[in-house]
This record gives C-alpha cells, sequence and structure tokens, in this order.
C-alpha cells in the first residue's frame, strides 16, 4: 500500500500541471483582465472593482494600483491613455512578459506554495485562503457528515424494508427534499427561524457572534454551533437524496447474490448477514462517491449559502475573484482546490482497502 501511495502523490505532479496550465491557458482569452478594468477606471467607465480594495500590486513595484488611479487626471483625454502609462500597468500587474514565462514563473512559485499576491487586496492568497477556508470547511465537512449519517442508514433501512410502506413514504420524502433548492430552503429558513417574519431562534449571518474573543471556552463552541445551525440544515436537505438510493441500490443488489443465501441458509440472523456479509460490499460504492459529494459541497455548493448567510469562505472568495478579475486569487484558489480533490481521492482508496482487504492496490500495481 506504501508503493501505490507514493506513486499516487508523484502522480498529482502532472495531474497538477495539467489543471493549472488549462485554468492559465483560459485564463489569457478572457475579457476585461485587469488592466482593462484599471483603463476602464481611470476613463470613468470601471464597475469600480480596483476601489472596493486597499492597495497591493507585485513586491518591487514603483507604483499600486491605487497610485495608478491617483495619477487618473494626468492621463485622462479625448484619444484615451497615454502608451508609457498603459505598458507600465502592463507591468504592475505582471503582463509585460510573454505568457510561456509567465506560467513557468507561476508554477515555480507554486511549487514552493507561493501563490502570489492580491492585485486589490494588500495580502497574500496564502492568507486570503487560510483565511476563509475555516468557513468553507465548517459547512462542508459537518454537512458531509450529516448527510451521511442520514443517508447510510436510510438506505439500509429502506433497501430491508423495500415495497413496504416505509420504504413508499420515505421515498416521498426524499425526492421532496431533493427538488427543493437549498438556497431557496435557506431563505425559508432565515425568513421563519432567523427572525425575518415569525421566530428569532438562530442568528442571522457569520459564523460567529460580535462578542467571540470575550466567550469562555464552551462558550465559543455553542455560540459556533448555533450558527453553523441553518446553512448546514440548508445544504443537508438537498444533498442527501442520491445518497441514500445510492445505498438502497447497492444493498438490494448485494441482498440478492448468492453468497447471501448461502449465509441465510447456514442460520445467521438477517442483522449478522447485513453486518458481517453485505455491508462491506456494499459500502464500496458508496465511499467511493465521498470524495466528490466532499468537494461539490466544500466548492460550489456553499457558494449561494455563504452569500445569504453572510459566510466569508473560499466559495464567495472564489467568486468575487473572478468578478474581479483578480487572477492571482483565482488561480491560487483553484490549484488550492485541485489539490484537495487529488487528496481526497487518495484517502477514498486507502478507505476501501481498509472497509474491504480483498483489494489490493499493490497488486494491480
Amino acid at each position: 500500500m506504501f508503493n501505490y501511495i507514493l506513486k499516487r502523490l508523484l502522480l498529482m505532479i502532472p495531474t497538477l500541471l495539467g489543471i493549472m496550465f488549462v485554468s492559465f491557458v483560459i485564463i489569457q482569452f478572457v475579457p476585461g483582465g485587469p488592466v482593462e478594468q484599471m483603463i476602464a477606471e481611470l476613463q470613468g467607465h470601471g464597475t469600480g472593482a480596483t476601489a472596493r480594495f486597499s492597495g497591493g500590486g507585485d513586491a518591487g513595484m514603483s507604483m499600486t494600483p491605487q497610485a495608478s488611479t491617483g495619477q487618473a487626471n494626468n492621463y485622462r483625454g479625448s484619444q484615451g491613455l497615454d502608451p508609457d502609462f498603459i505598458a507600465e500597468l502592463e507591468a504592475l500587474y505582471g503582463f509585460d512578459k510573454p505568457a510561456h514565462i509567465r506560467f513557468f514563473q507561476m508554477v515555480g512559485n507554486y511549487l514552493r506554495f507561493d501563490l502570489g499576491e492580491s492585485y486589490y487586496r494588500d495580502v497574500s492568497v496564502v492568507d486570503l485562503v487560510l483565511e476563509k477556508m475555516p468557513v468553507s470547511i465548517s459547512l462542508g465537512l459537518w454537512s458531509t457528515l450529516l448527510i451521511y449519517l442520514i443517508s447510510i442508514p436510510l438506505g439500509i433501512r429502506k433497501a430491508v424494508k423495500d415495497g413496504q410502506a416505509f420504504d413508499i413514504w420515505t421515498s416521498v420524502l426524499v425526492f421532496i427534499g431533493n427538488a427543493i433548492p437549498s438556497f431557496m430552503f435557506a431563505i425559508f429558513l432565515m425568513i421563519v427561524f432567523a427572525g425575518g417574519r415569525y421566530f428569532d431562534f438562530f442568528p442571522l449571518r457569520g459564523l460567529v457572534s460580535n462578542n467571540w474573543d470575550d466567550l469562555g471556552a464552551f462558550q465559543k463552541i455553542l455560540d459556533y454551533a448555533w450558527h453553523m445551525v441553518l446553512p448546514t440544515i440548508a445544504m443537508v436537505i438537498g444533498g442527501f437524496a442520491s445518497l441514500t438510493m445510492l445505498t438502497k441500490n447497492s444493498f438490494l443488489d448485494e441482498i440478492n447474490k448468492q453468497y447471501v443465501l448461502t449465509a441465510r441458509a447456514k442460520g445467521l440472523s438477517e442483522k449478522q448477514v447485513l453486518s458481517k456479509h453485505v455491508f462491506r460490499n456494499a459500502m464500496l460504492i458508496v465511499i467511493a462517491g465521498f470524495p466528490a459529494a466532499f468537494i461539490s459541497i466544500f466548492f460550489t455548493g456553499s457558494l449561494l449559502i455563504e452569500f445569504i448567510f453572510s459566510l466569508d469562505g473560499l466559495g464567495l472568495l472564489g467568486y468575487e475573484s473572478i468578478i474581479d478579475r483578480d487572477y492571482p486569487v483565482v488561480l491560487g484558489t483553484l490549484y488550492v482546490y485541485a489539490l484537495i480533490g487529488l487528496v481526497m481521492t487518495l484517502l477514498r482508496d486507502v478507505i476501501y482497502v481498509i472497509v474491504d482487504p480483498r483489494i489490493s492496490f499493490e497488486a494491480k500495481a
């Protein structure tokens, strides 16, 4: 198993290079880059993206984006901006070098986990990611765990009671939950339980209260949990349907196999058959979907929830960076996403072997 893990870790390098290469190429063709946005801002046609954040820019440059804005009056004119000033802007953002040189410089920096500096924030991308990550990890981890804790027992029970009343009415509830968009359910929860109109049981926004620093250790835990209730429920409502049906179908497929009939013929109880024989085989396909489920919630599913509940996480950071063409943040977050995804896939294979020792990746290697 050690050799397989080592091989997979080494294969992560070309995979990450491929992901970053494709992302870098796509960004080169996206219109309205940071230079264009700055020029539009100086000419009075910008969206204001450059004015929302404090100064940034590459280290060693003689001028920040804010300094450029401050010189707008010197370069405005009916015929546009001075070409020398535009060249200085391109140098400020690093676009004065050919694309292939910028790509290899980025790769060299990323190998040292130097993700660069944000164009519009006076902070490094690594610090930004570390600042926003606790919110996204909280949403992704608790939502995924809760989905699995609900879906697996429910799916097993539905398989055992297949075709009976329990299976039928739970299927109705599962599909109703799947049909409700998570962001719509989040708004409903806010209106009903967060002081919107009826009750004021839960906080409306944020991950912790304003007096967080003044709370004791146990009070901090309660405060954090209280803030996580509504966002987590909103993300869970539409996430457990597919996993529940996957678990049910997987168990039904195993229950009808010959080895299960043989185990029953030997006098084993239904509980022993399910726990000792069916569970390991049926759970393989469920475990295989864990990385995809976690990554989906962690990266994409939390964006609207973060926005609705004012949770400043990675999803909201990535969205704002794309809108503002903050390319170091966009590429840096993509790099982190890809790295976490590859690690989660490797973790899935390790769990495969733990659940079913018959699987040997070493033999395949």
